[in-house]
Parts: C-alpha cells; sequence; structure tokens
C-alpha cells in the first residue's frame, strides 16, 4: 500500500511503514510526522527527556515560514511546497501540537543536523 505523504507502508508491521533516503530503507512509526533522516536520528540519539521550551519552537515555525515565503516570492521554492511550509508553521504557533511531545525530537544540543 503506497502512502503518498509518507512513503510505503510495511505489510509485516502495519504500525510501520518503509521510509527510504539516500543511506537506504528505515521503519518509521505510521503516525509519525518525519521520515527517513529522523528515525535515524531517533535511533541514534535516545530522546533526553528533554523539551525545548516554547519559545524556541514558536521562533523556529516563524523562522521557516518566513524562509518558504521569501524563497517562494524569489522564485526559488515551488509555490506548493511554500504553502505546505507555511501552514505547517502555521499550525505550530498556533499550538496545534503542543500536545503531542513525541514529535519534537531532536535535542537542542543537535539543532536540527542532520545525522
Amino acid at each position: 500500500m503506497e502512502n503518498r505523504e509518507f512513503g510505503v507502508m510495511d505489510q509485516d508491521r502495519p504500525s510501520q511503514r518503509t521510509e527510504k533516503d539516500s543511506l537506504g530503507e528505515v521503519r518509521v512509526p505510521t503516525d509519525a510526522l518525519y521520515g527517513a533522516q529522523t528515525q535515524r536520528a531517533v535511533d541514534n540519539f535516545p530522546i533526553s527527556g528533554l523539551r525545548p521550551w516554547r519559545a524556541f519552537i514558536w521562533s523556529m515555525a516563524v523562522i521557516k515560514r518566513a524562509a518558504a515565503e521569501v524563497n517562494r516570492d524569489l522564485g526559488l521554492l515551488d509555490k506548493g511546497l511554500a504553502q505546505a511550509i507555511s501552514s505547517a508553521a502555521e499550525e505550530v504557533t498556533s499550538g496545534r501540537w503542543d500536545d503531542i511531545s513525541w514529535w519534537i525530537l531532536s535535542r537542542l544540543v543537535q539543532g536540527q543536523a542532520t545525522t
């Protein structure tokens, strides 16, 4: 079963899907709002239990939205993708995801770096 947004559903483990990146395939929870690279970070760097401050999360969303809009206006980013990023950032700044602590996987020390 193909999920056009998140990769291929894993038939052996319906609670997981298979994502691909330049390093190969990796299993990701079906309900996760992230892909292969973030799953690799979860696997390689156990979550500390620390959670970033709400102001930090809000600030990151504002920066990502602004970057998407500027790059769209400069013709460097597809309008649909820019809209998707802006919408996601709006959901974060509005507090829609505040009660879901698992979606913030990167620790402050990691600084959103790829793994």
